[in-house]
């Protein structure tokens, strides 16, 4: 990395990038060091030609020197950059027949391999999806077989998967083809035969045209809006809208689905009239596929996560909307709009100062990491925005008491939450303290409520490390109110140590308190 970063920043006039290019080629071929070899390709990566792509991508297979080989490749055939990228990176067995197909450039394999290999979220992160889409030539395939329904939803499933923003959806900005492939699925999507999984990734998209990070991409005026219309008109067609009254049995997709789908299905296609500098979107992704439920922020109609930060999601309605946090009070505040997947001492967090200035409230000085993903130059700090307070406030309270994206699980949690943060006394008499409570990741109609306990936690003495607690309330179809009251009342009578399952702290202390361990898969 400090060597890409030095050569990257040499100047480099025109009179001398020929015997740079030499003399970057002479260290790619004939060095024998690694840190001679990753000069020459930062020097390629800048000057590289069409000459250089078979070098680079022998070197791209040695481990030290993937990376930069990726890079100068990614700068002369983006193809080529893919296939050494998968090779190395693309984690499951379950990927190595398309890998090996992609490496031979073996169109028929290329396709049935794409088509048929399980395109579960865990195989799919935003970078696989996206170095699949440019190994595969996505465009020239499909623009080969216009008809075939499966490739077409495998390319639509493989945008959906470049803009999820539980990892990092530059890669739907970076994926030069991107306008291309949206266009080939949107306008042919009416071939698709009406199921709910066609139903999810036409809608995910639509979230993402309307709200997410394709937002962000290059589009001709009115393109984008027309896209929208279009999957709009098809998705409220009978034959696909009837989709939502599906039978809840069965599997997780038809198990979760069917609901997400009468939720959201408007979401996307309720365009403000006009359209206001500020607009708060609680999207809930796909359950099916763990999607997050993020607060999307948008500042002139752009979603400023992804456009300032894009390192993980925005935070949760929970988070940023019933706690008030986006309120402009009389004091600035400073406010965390995302968080670095990993976490925000690993890759950082985006702030935002917000403050009331008379009949404005201003939102300013942007804390952020110094460069954006796949990038080492420096990015400048977003400018300052204001806007008119009443305007501002009356969309702040509009969206803090919209639960029309919730569900029962997850207003549940947030009664139960409420009631807690009211009566803290619920826990403390068990020397318990509250943590995080939600709906369960895995199971979306579980509600999963956490404590911490140590003896003496209650008054605020602790007596050693504490122990996490994991309860767990599926959903019994009974009212969330009647649900959350239940749950309280419980908490009031029975010990929730007896009840809850340990699920952090140490295996020592676990003993030493006299609860078991929790067993690992």
């Amino acid at each position: 990395m400090l060597i890409q970063s030095a050569v990257a920043g040499l100047p480099l006039p025109a009179g001398q990038q020929d015997a740079a290019r030499s003399l970057a080629r002479q260290l790619t071929r004939t060095g024998t060091t690694v840190p001679a070899v990753t000069a020459g390709l930062a020097l390629l990566t800048r000057l590289g030609t069409s000459e250089d792509i078979p070098y680079l991508s022998v070197l791209g297979l040695l481990r030290r020197l993937t990376r930069p080989a990726v890079d100068a490749l990614d700068a002369l055939d983006s193809r080529s950059a893919a296939v050494v990228w998968l090779s190395f990176y693309a984690r499951g067995d379950e990927l190595r027949p398309l890998v090996r197909a992609l490496r031979r450039d073996e169109q028929r394999g290329i396709r049935a391999e794409l088509v048929a290999f399980p395109a579960e979220p865990r195989l799919l992160s935003t970078a696989v999806a996206r170095r699949i889409a440019e190994a595969a030539r996505l465009p020239d395939l499909l623009g080969r077989h216009p008809s075939d329904t499966a490739l077409l939803a495998r390319a639509g499933w493989l945008l959906v998967r470049m803009g999820c923003s539980r990892d990092a959806p530059t890669d739907l900005l970076a994926y030069r083809d991107a306008l291309t492939v949206y266009e080939s699925v949107v306008t042919r999507a009416g071939l698709l035969p009406p199921s709910l999984g066609h139903h999810a990734t036409l809608l995910s998209l639509a979230l993402d045209l309307s709200s997410g990070p394709g937002v962000l991409l290059d589009w001709p005026p009115g393109r984008r809006m027309a896209l929208l219309d279009s999957l709009e008109r098809l998705l409220t067609e009978p034959r696909w809208a009837s989709l939502q009254a599906t039978d809840k049995t069965g599997g997780t997709e038809h198990r979760l689905r069917p609901g997400w789908i009468r939720r959201t299905g408007r979401q996307p296609f309720r365009h403000p009239t006009p359209p206001g500098r500020l607009r708060v979107e609680v999207v809930a992704g796909d359950p099916a596929a763990r999607a997050p439920v993020e607060t999307r922020v948008l500042l002139d109609g752009r979603p400023a996560v992804p456009a300032f930060f894009d390192r993980g999601p925005a935070h949760s309605p929970e988070y940023l909307l019933d706690e008030g946090r986006l309120r402009a009070g009389p004091e600035p505040s400073e406010v965390q709009l995302a968080e670095a997947s990993c976490t925000e001492e690993c890759c950082g967090a985006l702030y935002v100062t917000i403050r009331r200035d008379g009949d404005q409230v201003v939102w300013e000085n942007w804390q952020r990491p110094s460069t954006m993903p796949g990038s080492r130059a420096p990015v400048p700090e977003p400018a300052a925005y204001r806007f008119g307070a009443a305007a501002y406030d009356a969309e702040i309270a509009r969206a803090e008491t919209d639960r029309s994206w919730s569900w029962p699980a997850r207003t549940t949690a947030r009664l139960i939450k409420a009631g807690l943060m009211e009566r803290p006394d619920l826990l403390s008499r068990w020397d318990a303290k509250r943590g995080w409570i939600s709906s369960d990741f895995d199971d979306p109609d579980t509600t999963v409520v956490t404590f911490l306990h140590a003896p003496g936690l209650g008054s605020g003495k602790p007596g050693g490390i504490s122990l996490q607690f994991r309860w767990a309330i599926p959903d019994d179809g009974t009212p969330p109110e009647a649900q959350a009251a239940a749950a309280l009342n419980r908490l009031a009578e029975e010990d929730p140590k007896t009840y809850g399952q340990v699920c952090g702290g140490s295996l020592e202390r676990a003993e030493e308190l006299g609860f078991s361990w929790p067993q690992r898969d």
